[in-house]
Formats: structure tokens, C-alpha cells, sequence
């Protein structure tokens, strides 16, 4: 079963044929990283127009890719939310077009529930039940996972998610957009020598990165980082803090919840030292999709589809976007 996957969430514009849940076909990503840099963060309307006009050489190129004619395409399934409206709204609309167009299923798909299925792209698959750590710009989610389509949140961030903390500590440090990236960048090889505080909030499985993002900006302000070895010190250290409530957080839970295995994924999930550290000291097997299915794309999208489609559901061909969606 081959089943078109299309993801137009935030500002990638994403297209995926993926065979039987499993075998990627195709996976074509087109960037809108250098029209957004210059602005030091995503611009709503301008991530909309530019899905317009990259929406069809990018599915042109994935049914290239996979050697596929419409005929050999057996469903269409597409983000509906969250995310922007406007970006979602011409993904879910080019969706429409084509299933309309060839009488296909159409499928809606959860971008987080996505996330999570990127790892069913691997080799090794997970087993149930276990808890998925969803860590992305906008999100730093814990899901249990009960089977397939069966989740329950268990913790969530109360305030900045891991990603936006990135960004925002990436701006303070002036390293640049995206944060994540830059910031990992900037602290490879470098020791986290500066004292930033770790919000554990004991008795509660949610996150907080706020109170660390406000420690570092008073940092900075009260100190000289002319130099940039000093400012790689203290990206290091900001990571370091990161990875350290997220990983020690999520081992916690998923011993006390008695999971089999822990989940990664999201696009923060790409970060070496948070991948490092929880294989490093997860007693409980850890299973982390590469790099390039931690960032959005439609190659999840199209395999969480094909989970929905063997549960049987299939949606009309009047879905909407749902900006605001969650999970669990």
C-alpha cells in the first residue's frame, strides 16, 4: 500500500510516498530556513505564500522520486494541525485537490502524533506500551502510548517549549536562527562551566524553560562576552541545562510509569547531546528516529496514515485545519 504523505505545518513545504507503513519511497523537503533567517524567526504570511508556490514542484519531484503514477497512490494523507492556519490550510487544500481528483481516501493526520511515528521508520519498532517525549519549537510533550492510536499526555511545558528556548537563547547569544542548531553548533566540544538553574518541578511531570532563559539573559547582561569562546561556554551550558531536565525528567516517568521503551522524536530530538545523553543513561531502551525524520517532514505523516487506515479511519473530503490541535 502506497499512501502520499504532505505536511505544511510551519515552514517546510513536504511531500512522501511511503510503501506498506514502512519503506520510504520519497521524502522531499524544501526549506524556507534562508527566507526566515532574516527576519530571526518564522513570518506567518510569508511560510504561507511560499507553500503556494513551492506545493507543487515539491510533489512533482516526490512522485519522480518514487517512480509513482497516480494510479499506484492508494491515499493522500496531510497535516491538518497544529500549526499555522495558513500554512496547514495549503496543505489541506492540495490534499483535497488531489483525492478529489483521483477518488482517493483522504487521511488527517495529528503533525505530533506524526512525530511519533517517524520511528517506525527505523529498523528496530517499538513495542507498547511505551512514553514519547515529543520535544519541537513549539511543543515538550509527554505521551503515553498505549497501542496504536491510543495516547494519554502525561506531562506538557507550562511555559517556553524546548525549541522556542533554543531560539530565544540563540537571540540573547546573538548566534542566530534557527536556534537549535546554532546553539549546538556553538557548544560542540566545549564544557557547560556556568552554573544555569534546572527547573525540576518536583511532584509534577511537566516542563519549565522560562526560568532558565531569564538566568541567561541576566548573564549576559551582567557579563562581558566579547569573547566567543566564552559565548560557546555559555551555549554549552544552556544546552547542557536542556538536556538535563528533559532526559532525567522523561527516565523518571517512563521507569515509574513502567514503559517497555521511550520514544524521541520532534525536531529537537536531532540534537547529538540530547540523544547522547539519553542512550547513555536510559536503563529502559531508547529508539530515536536520524536526524532528518526528527525535523518536519512527510514521510511521517504518510506512515502514521497508514496506521489509521489499517484502524480504519478514513476522513471526509470536508476536513479542516485545526490550528490548535493536541495530543493525548
Amino acid at each position: 500500500m502506497k499512501i502520499l504523505g504532505i505536511e505544511t505545518s510551519c515552514d517546510e513545504t513536504a511531500a512522501a510516498v511511503v510503501e506498506d507503513g514502512a519503506n520510504i519511497l520519497s521524502n522531499v523537503v524544501a526549506s524556507q530556513v534562508d527566507i526566515h533567517s532574516r527576519y530571526g524567526g518564522i513570518v506567518p504570511e510569508v511560510a504561507s505564500r511560499q507553500h503556494v508556490i513551492t506545493a507543487l514542484p515539491v510533489l512533482e519531484s516526490c512522485m519522480t522520486e518514487a517512480k509513482a503514477s497516480w494510479q499506484d497512490i492508494n491515499a493522500i494523507a496531510v497535516t491538518i494541525g497544529p500549526g499555522l492556519a495558513g500554512s496547514l490550510l495549503v496543505g489541506v487544500n492540495v490534499a483535497k485537490a488531489i483525492a478529489l481528483a483521483h477518488g482517493l481516501p483522504l487521511i488527517g493526520i495529528n503533525h505530533l502524533e506524526g512525530h511519533i511515528y517517524a520511528n517506525w521508520l527505523s529498523e528496530d519498532k517499538p513495542v507498547f506500551p511505551c512514553l514519547c517525549l515529543i520535544v519541537s519549537g513549539g511543543h515538550s510533550d509527554l505521551v503515553l502510548m498505549k497501542e496504536h492510536g491510543q495516547f494519554e499526555k502525561v506531562g506538557r511545558t507550562r511555559d517556553d517549549a524546548a525549541g522556542e528556548a533554543f531560539d530565544k537563547a540563540a537571540r540573547i547569544l546573538d548566534l542566530g536562527y534557527p536556534g537549535g542548531p546554532a546553539i549546538e553548533k556553538a557548544a560542540r566540544d566545549m564544557a557547560a562551566s556556568f552554573p544555569l538553574p534546572r527547573a525540576w518541578l518536583k511532584g509534577s511531570d511537566d516542563f519549565s524553560f522560562s526560568g532558565l532563559k531569564t538566568a541567561l539573559l541576566h548573564l549576559v547582561r551582567d557579563n562581558d562576552f566579547s569573547d566567543s569562546s566564552r559565548v560557546a561556554e555559555v551555549a554549552a551550558s544552556f544546552q547542557q541545562a536542556v538536556v538535563d531536565v528533559l532526559s532525567t525528567k522523561t527516565i523518571q516517568i517512563a521507569e515509574r510509569l513502567g514503559v517497555r521503551q521511550i520514544l524521541l522524536s520532534g525536531g529537537v530530538a536531532a540534537n547529538k547531546s540530547l540523544r547522547d545523553c539519553f542512550i547513555a543513561n536510559s536503563p529502559l531502551p531508547v529508539l530515536i528516529p536520524p536526524p532528518s525524520l526528527c525535523t518536519d517532514n512527510a514521510a511521517m505523516i504518510a506512515v502514521c496514515a497508514y496506521y489509521h487506515y489499517q484502524l480504519g479511519r478514513v476522513d471526509g473530503y470536508d476536513i479542516d485545519v485545526i490550528p490548535g490541535l493536541s495530543l493525548g
